[in-house]
């Protein structure tokens, strides 16, 4: 059947038709049109893996989906710094969601780390919006070089889990700009991606899912984004107000109840026909290009989809520390292997991103395939859960003193980080640390391995000689760190976060992650390195670090660009500066080096980090070769944004340009004058702080804003928006909640671990009441639930007639 054009479909479709394809059809699909030959598609969560439930659905990764290939999460992928794998990841991520019909991966995450407690941490590339935005674009390219769309997500500053539904992220323009949305530029205007999912809080005052500035100013007209922007699951407040910002697909379904909202904003003139063509046009454009996954019959070649995820996984593990060295482990050496997770081994996050993969690899059992089971003996050393005994300690002492090297697997457990919640500390459990201390007599010859995904604190790093951060690194990570342990593969990860020394060294740390209705970002652009470096704050390790079994060396930096007067290099926006710099291996053995090239303004006139990354490079070399490396400097990368002005200013000046191993390790040096077209030291506006908590005032902060700091929604009285949490004063609101908590437990049942109860408990004490009407799929109306909210208030009058509630 040939299709008709979108405008012919678009200019045959009734009111009621549009206002429904606004909306998903249920939980993972969106609405077909038989009449033009259009069947409805599937969209399905990732985004380290296919995530396609075959039974009935939920959000939070409980009921069973399909095998899939469970590949490392977005924290390992970005520590590999490798462009090129992270597209051969997204193209086997394609590949199998053609196998699988699913015609949309929601992914990936591309949220900064704005503190190591971030509960999603694991599923987000960098603190780093530079690093963010290149690998999520080399992601995308990937997924839909195979005719597979993706969902860039979660736009924007969807930086922690406390009451992540409701809170009021407070933020001056210029961090925005220059932290919180250059990852999501740079996916969007590099790899247009065929939808945006916009995330559940609040920027501002506004609920993103209708936020004009954010979807249509920014992302639409600024960037040039062509695709549907679709809400976070049950993330839409005012869906007429979303329609008219740019927000095209409200997910999962909300049934009659939305396309009645709809009907009726276009009766009253709220809404116009040309402001719902425009969601639906985008909504069709999306149904079309899903057809060709949707009708696809093609298998995905899962042991080779197995075997890159093994490479993806070695190519991630940073290696932190090797004293002596340690590593890799020599031929014929004993290995005792120490750690409940060499059993039972965590290789992905809890929540809407758990895959059930193909198949799973163990530490352990890759430890007797890799070495031969009679080199290697095991003890359990700790449980993963309860405290460390006596005859534990015991056990692992009787083992590892009998071996030549130890390997102690530790990690952090799916009860403290997920989606859902935020981590508490930055401690590994206690038993794992009690454990490492018991070991003393056996440090000198002690590897630790960690698998997490997010900065945990090591105050062992000074007593052992070796430690090797795994990340989270899917089905095939214990076969990867086998590979690393043993020398097969030479570690050439990067960290693409700071490891601090303590939590309350981040800058963000008194303010994160804010009170329930409201999060300040008062510490500006001091994120991740950017704090830690200029501040000159200590930290365990610094971002980009990573140590290789051969070593590296940096010569040769050159600088060149179209000179001007006084031999200054002329920087129009259109202009690029080409800066390259010789790397050698000079050790023994095959390796991968990751050049880092950062830039510093000498004296800017607002405050500004000494260094931020602007390029990368992951470099394979054999023993005593050398490669010339050139990276490309553009306008923007030497810009700030101005306040003032409205727009990325570039001051003429000093700059240094740095090649670097990790933003702590500087090789080689160039001091560049630069005519950007701005004045030297311009009197600046109040934009930015120094980098010193200490004066994160609110005086300070509320310059930043450029007025006074809003006060945040209060909890009564309530509203449409107010959280289950905060309604069990009332004996109704008591009866609501435990209603609700019943249904999830018999819809989920008693096999849940200690990580999936302690999320959904979460969930359902942080979702707002507006949430019911979607989830009844119907059965309740906004009305109702007014009327219910009255009630709570003691209003009883308005609640017999029904009065609407003002969401707030």
């Amino acid at each position: 059947m040939t299709l008709p054009s979108k405008d012919d479909i678009l200019s045959q479709l009734s009111r009621e038709e549009k206002a429904q394809l606004c909306s998903g059809k249920d939980f993972w699909h969106l609405h077909g049109l038989a009449r033009f030959g259009l069947q409805e598609i599937m969209v399905t969560d990732g985004p380290h893996g296919l995530r396609k439930q075959q039974g009935e659905a939920d959000h939070v990764g409980l009921n069973e989906s399909v095998p899939a290939t469970c590949f490392p999460t977005a924290s390992a992928l970005a520590a590999t710094w490798n462009k090129e794998l992270l597209r051969e990841v997204g193209e086997a991520l394609g590949r199998e969601c053609r196998a699988e019909n699913v015609s949309v991966l929601l992914g990936p995450g591309v949220n900064i780390k704005r503190h190591p407690h971030g509960g999603r941490n694991f599923e987000y590339f960098s603190e780093d919006p530079y690093l963010s935005g290149v690998m999520a674009r080399q992601w995308i390219s990937g997924v839909q070089s195979q005719g597979v769309g993706t969902s860039l997500k979660h736009y924007a500053a969807n930086n922690h889990e406390y009451c992540r539904m409701v809170v009021d992220v407070v933020m001056d323009e210029r961090t925005l700009r220059e932290i919180y949305l250059p990852a999501f530029e740079i996916a969007v205007t590099g790899a247009q991606p065929w939808t945006v999912m916009c995330a559940y809080n609040k920027l501002n005052g506004t609920y993103l899912a209708e936020h004009e500035q954010l979807l249509g100013d920014i992302l639409e007209r600024e960037w040039g984004f062509e695709g549907l922007v679709v809400t976070d699951w049950g993330a839409n407040n005012d869906r007429v107000r979303g329609l008219k910002a740019g927000q095209a697909l409200e997910m999962p379904a909300s049934g009659e109840p939305g396309v009645a909202i709809i009907l009726e904003a276009l009766e009253e003139g709220r809404l116009t026909e040309a402001e719902l063509d425009h969601s639906v046009g985008k909504v069709l454009d999306l149904i079309i290009k899903g057809r060709e996954a949707q009708q696809c019959t093609e298998e995905a070649d899962m042991e080779a989809h197995h075997r890159l995820a093994r490479r993806a996984a070695a190519e991630a593990c940073v290696l932190l520390k090797n004293d002596g060295p340690c590593l890799p482990i020599t031929d014929g050496q004993s290995i005792a292997v120490l750690g409940a997770l060499a059993q039972q081994t965590r290789y992905q996050g809890v929540g809407s991103s758990q895959i059930i993969p193909y198949k799973l690899e163990q530490p352990l059992e890759e430890f007797q395939r890799a070495f031969g089971a009679e080199r290697v003996s095991f003890s359990e050393g700790y449980s993963l859960a309860g405290e460390l005994t006596a005859a534990q300690v015991e056990e692992a002492l009787r083992v590892a003193q009998a071996a030549e090297v130890v390997v102690l697997v530790a990690g952090l457990t799916p009860d403290l980080e997920s989606e859902g919640f935020d981590r508490e500390h930055m401690n590994l459990p206690a038993q794992q640390l009690a454990l490492i201390d018991a070991l003393a007599p056996v440090h000198h010859k002690l590897v630790v391995v960690l698998q997490n995904g997010a900065p945990v604190a090591l105050p062992f790093a000074d007593k052992v000689p070796a430690i090797l951060e795994a990340y989270l690194g899917g089905q095939a990570g214990a076969s990867a760190l086998v590979d690393i342990l043993s020398g097969a593969a030479n570690p050439g990860g990067k960290l693409a976060e700071t490891f601090p020394l303590r939590q309350s060294d981040v800058a963000s740390d008194a303010w994160f992650p804010g009170a329930s209705r409201q999060s300040q970002y008062r510490e500006n652009i001091w994120v991740g390195y950017r704090y830690f470096d200029t501040a000159q704050v200590p930290v365990a390790f610094p971002f980009g670090h990573g140590l290789s079994y051969t070593s590296f060396e940096y010569s040769d930096l050159q600088c060149t660009g179209a000179g001007g007067e006084g031999g200054a290099l002329v920087l129009g926006e259109s202009d690029t500066i080409d800066v390259s710099f010789d790397i050698s291996n000079t050790g023994a053995i095959a390796g991968a080096e990751v050049a880092q090239l950062y830039v510093g303004q000498l004296e800017p006139s607002v405050h500004r980090p000494v260094r931020e990354l602007k390029g990368f490079e992951k470099v394979f070399l054999q023993p005593g070769e050398t490669r010339k490396v050139t990276l490309q400097l553009k306008w923007r990368d030497f810009a700030w944004w101005s306040v003032a002005d409205s727009r990325w200013v570039v001051e003429s000046g000093q700059y240094r340009i740095h090649a670097a191993a990790s933003v702590a390790d500087v090789r080689l040096e160039a001091l560049v004058d630069i005519d950007g077209g701005a004045a030297a030291n311009r009197i600046a506006d109040n934009c930015s702080l120094a980098p010193d908590p200490a004066g994160f005032s609110d005086s300070a902060f509320a310059r930043l804003l450029g007025g006074a700091i809003p006060e945040a929604v209060p909890v009564f009285p309530i509203h449409t928006n107010s959280m289950l949490g905060e309604i069990k004063h009332s004996w109704l609101g008591r009866k609501i909640v435990s209603g609700i908590k019943k249904k999830i437990a018999e819809d989920f049942g008693s096999g849940m671990s200690a990580g999936e109860i302690r999320m959904l408990e979460t969930i359902v004490e942080e979702m707002p009441l507006r949430n019911l009407v979607m989830m009844s799929q119907g059965q309740m109306s906004m009305k109702t639930l007014w009327r219910l909210v009255h009630v709570m208030n003691g209003n009883y009058l308005k609640a017999i007639t029904g009065a609407p509630v003002t969401a707030r």
